[in-house]
């Protein structure tokens, strides 16, 4: 579920997945990590939701003006 809420990211503002591993952790592997079954800790998936939730309310704040 995680994952596809990564991709649609991705889609949506034609970013790299290395681009939003480094950014949302550090880790420019994430994406491509999770897209052959890696399985994240709990404190990374909090990361990676909060890292979201953030980066799509500056986009939908932005959408607005």
């Amino acid at each position: 579920m995680l994952l596809l809420r990564i991709e649609r990211y991705l889609r949506a503002c034609k970013m790299a997945p290395t681009r939003f591993g480094r950014d949302a952790v550090g880790d420019p592997w994430l994406v491509q990590n999770m897209r052959d079954g890696r399985v994240l800790r709990e404190k990374t998936a909090a990361r990676i939701i909060a890292h979201l939730d953030q980066v799509e309310a500056v986009k939908n704040f932005s959408q607005v003006e």
